[in-house]
């Protein structure tokens, strides 16, 4: 491929060899515009460094381009930093090493950042953020509750967009996401994030303030290879909210959505109230495999474990670092 790229396909990855394989595979058979494919290894310890050095001899003068760069486990803020530095195309699409695009996936993205609203918005002074429609991949066994977490809230929550050409910051989701490169340079992940929770949303926030619009375009679509049940959904919430700690301390003026109160988490539940939230998710565990639908019980047996985290990132101090509203 000769000169610059329209797009810079960036994929953070660690331990996941399996899924990016199929990954890389998908971007092989992508449909139209020139793109190039940045792959940052965070540190693997499963044969994924010896497998992408490979892979990079053997395409050498193959197209798409495929380059890497390899680091040790910094956390995907980090890596996705390091992909946006090197990127040379105009857009950068960001992919998880476990979301496979479809086909089309990358010519969707550039229907959009290249049609007349994309255009008017730039001209205006403002940047393009599209995300796609991200699914559970064919080869998952899909519940109530893995559809749930998918289109009402929590994973993702594509059934509460209600306009799809003008989407909240907090849709800003690097599982399937292209913007405009040198926005998000301008505008990197803040790497003080603990875990792989709020990152993508917070760097979304601050780019709305400086003119992001934001846009949700289904024909975008990639295969979420991520098996998923109800205790790890709740391992992940209370991550999230140790991480949304660190989004307070940037943005204090969001406590409310992050579920603070008065400047503090809330305090944590009665003795009482805990064992009764203990008994639901024993249930909720125990039917999830079947086709029975617990969206109160889900709600609050996620709630639970997010407030917990929060509870515990703010004891442990986390984000005090650059602490402070902005």
């Amino acid at each position: 491929m000769t000169g610059a790229p329209d797009f810079s396909v960036v994929i953070p990855t660690f331990n996941r060899l399996t899924a990016l394989r199929e990954v890389l595979e998908a971007l092989d058979a992508q449909e139209g515009p020139r793109f190039e494919v940045l792959v940052v290894n965070d540190g693997s310890s499963d044969g994924t460094t010896a497998w992408l050095d490979q892979r990079v001899a053997e395409r050498r003068d193959a197209s798409p381009a495929l380059r890497v760069l390899h680091q040790q486990n910094q956390g995907p803020a980090v890596a996705r930093n390091r992909g946006v530095t090197a990127a040379r195309g105009r857009w950068v699409a960001f992919l998880g090493d476990d979301t496979v695009p479809s086909a089309g996936w990358l010519a969707a993205h550039h229907r959009v950042q290249s049609g007349d609203l994309a255009r008017s918005v730039r001209a205006a002074g403002g940047c393009v953020g599209v995300i796609g429609r991200t699914d559970w991949h064919d080869r998952m066994r899909r519940t109530p509750f893995l559809d749930y977490i998918n289109e009402q809230g929590l994973q993702f929550g594509f059934a509460l967009i209600e306009d799809e050409d003008n989407v909240p910051f907090n849709f800003f989701y690097t599982s399937n996401l292209s913007v405009d490169r040198d926005a998000m340079a301008a505008e990197p992940f803040d790497a003080a994030f603990p875990f792989a929770a709020w990152e993508d949303v917070e760097a979304g926030y601050r780019l709305a303030a400086h003119g992001l619009r934001l846009l949700y375009r289904p024909a975008a679509h990639v295969a979420h290879d991520h098996p998923t049940d109800l205790e790890r959904f709740a391992e992940r919430q209370y991550r999230s909210g140790y991480s949304a700690v660190v989004f307070y301390r940037r943005h204090e003026q969001l406590g409310h959505f992050l579920g603070m109160q008065d400047g503090r988490p809330p305090s944590a539940a009665g003795a009482g109230e805990r064992t009764l939230l203990w008994a639901q998710e024993r249930l909720a565990r125990a039917l999830q495999g079947m086709p029975v639908r617990l969206p109160r019980v889900w709600e609050k047996t996620m709630r639970y474990h997010y407030l917990e985290g929060l509870r515990n990132g703010w004891a442990d101090g986390v984000g005090l670092d650059r602490g402070g509203a902005s």
